[in-house]
């Protein structure tokens, strides 16, 4: 079955995911706009989708798009589509979704409309009035902006940054997706050395490690399509199959995470082990700014931001400390922070800027991923520095 698909993302993200689609998933039609990436596909992209892209928050199968000034305009787009291909008699389908600058903008009315549609149009092709809804889930969604109504089927169920290995986090989590961004950013294939200072839940190491050992990040969980009958058994078994095979098993590699805080270490240590990558990544306790450094390789960092558990002064006292122990080092360095004055405290000018969002909080990547002697001071560095403070659990 020919089939329409969107994937939401983290917005800073599109392009990652739209390149995930072309060169992983081989696929041509891919467009990549504001916060989501459109493309093409039948079943197999689909379980394609979901199983490894990396970067996306979910996979929708967008079923219409419509204008919709009033609610008949509303039923009628909705009814028009063959639901009955997609939800047997007995789904269970809830409807969610948004209005934003419409005519429609009652959420609670929309949903209603929508509702009623889908139950008309099945009620005709089932003959039955009444739907108990006690089967698989096929979970409606609906977006209505500018008068512009999209209407969608979620295929994904939980979102793809829940991997499975991750039960249980540190207090301000960095979201899977946006670690494995950072990764695809730095481009590291495993080759050169890594190191976390800042692990927390052991996130970005993690997600590193699969990455260089193309393990497909949603090897572990399930799906709401894994239940849908005409996707096929068959196929999801096949695409797990063809994704255990794909693993690399032939690699060493040199990873370290580290925490100030030794439950935080105990917490990345188990995240690891469920993720199936625990003998690749080592983890200690060590506070970022006295710790001994690799000479080369790549450090990935999500420090404090100040946004949460720790004041924002106490938070710029450790990018001060930090940039004075590896600031003019040979590692490629690549900080993740809502801190608009990173660079001044750290010490040094970034090599380029990435603006990102770390759920709704809005952040910059910063790189440094020129040679030493190329590192550029930031300003003077006689400015004043607060002092340090108890670090923030990350």
């Amino acid at each position: 079955m020919k089939l329409e698909f969107c994937c939401p993302t983290l917005f800073g993200l599109e392009g990652i995911v739209a390149d995930e689609l072309r060169f992983g998933g081989k696929l041509t039609d891919v467009r990549a706009e504001n916060g989501r990436v459109l493309f093409t596909g039948d079943e197999d992209t689909l379980i394609w989708a979901n199983m490894n892209l990396r970067c996306a928050e979910r996979v929708l199968i967008r079923l219409a798009a419509f204008r919709a000034d009033t609610f008949d305009q509303l039923f009628e787009g909705v009814k028009a589509i063959p639901w009955e291909d997609f939800l047997p008699v007995d789904a269970a389908f809830p409807v969610k979704g948004h209005a934003l600058d419409s005519k429609l903008h009652s959420v609670p009315d929309c949903q209603k409309i929508i509702k009623k549609a889908i139950v008309t149009r099945l009620g005709g092709h089932y003959g039955v009035s009444w739907f108990e809804e006690k089967g698989v889930r096929c979970q409606v969604q609906f977006s209505i902006m500018h008068d512009m109504a999209e209407i969608y089927l979620d295929t994904s169920g939980s979102g793809l940054h829940k991997r499975g290995y991750r039960a249980n986090a540190n207090a301000a989590p960095l979201r899977e997706t946006l670690a494995a961004a950072m990764v695809k950013l730095a481009r590291w294939r495993g080759r050169d050395a890594l190191i976390d200072p800042f692990c927390g839940s052991g996130t970005i190491a993690i997600e590193a490690a699969m990455i260089a050992l193309n393990r497909a990040p949603g090897l572990m969980r399930t799906y709401d399509a894994e239940k849908w009958s005409w996707v096929g058994d068959a196929r999801w078994k096949a695409a797990r199959e063809q994704a255990i095979a794909a693993v690399r098993t032939d690699l060493t590699l040199d990873m370290c995470g580290s925490d100030i805080d030794p439950a935080c270490v105990v917490l990345a240590q188990e995240n690891a082990k469920k993720a199936g990558v625990g003998h690749f990544i080592r983890f200690e306790q060590a506070d970022a700014a006295k710790r001994v450094y690799p000479q080369s390789g790549v450090l990935f960092a999500n420090p404090p931001y100040g946004e949460r558990l720790m004041d924002r002064e106490s938070a710029q006292a450790i990018y001060h400390a930090v940039g004075r122990a590896v600031g003019k080092s040979e590692l490629r360095q690549y900080y993740l922070t809502s801190d608009p004055e990173f660079e001044r405290f750290y010490g040094y000018q970034a090599d380029k800027r990435r603006k990102l969002y770390n759920g709704m909080i809005k952040c910059d990547l910063y790189m440094y991923f020129r040679p030493q002697e190329a590192r550029r001071p930031f300003g003077r560095r006689d400015s004043k520095v607060p002092n340090s403070g108890k670090r923030e659990r990350r």
